[in-house]
């Protein structure tokens, strides 16, 4: 059996693959770091990993879009606040998206289990909201 990295190995060589935009990789890869996240996984991960799906769910942004908000993010060069870590995460795993035949259902299960992540984080929402805010310009 494929341990859960194997797994998201082998989702990030179709994401890779998919057309830029909407570059769906990078919501994958936001939506993966959120799931494994714990206490011990860095602020900067949490904060650009939040502010991915919160501009993606919330703002509509594609995921060509975040990376390019993450890289203005980086410029910065600054300390990140510590978030909450939740006590679950979102239903769907990584198993669950590679399950889906490959294309638009399982371009659509991405989306599901993005959704899923950023629901389970919503404590986060008011403080990553802020953020957008303040280092992007975004409103909430």
């Amino acid at each position: 059996m494929k341990s859960e990295q194997e797994q998201f190995d082998e989702l990030s060589f179709y994401t890779l693959g998919q057309p830029r935009p909407p570059f769906i990789h990078q919501i994958a890869i936001d939506t993966f770091t959120l799931q494994r996240a714990d206490a011990a996984t860095r602020p900067m991960s949490l904060v650009f990993a939040l502010i991915g799906l919160y501009l993606h769910v919330e703002k509509g942004f594609t995921g060509l879009a975040v990376q390019q908000a993450h890289t203005r993010m980086a410029r910065v060069g600054k300390s990140w606040p510590r978030l909450p870590v939740p006590n679950s995460h979102g239903a769907l795993r990584v198993a669950d998206v590679l399950a889906a035949p490959e294309g638009a259902q399982r371009d659509d299960r991405i989306e599901e289990w993005c959704r899923a992540e950023w629901a389970a984080w919503r404590e986060n929402r008011a403080a990553i909201a802020e953020i957008a805010l303040r280092e992007l310009g975004v409103k909430a």
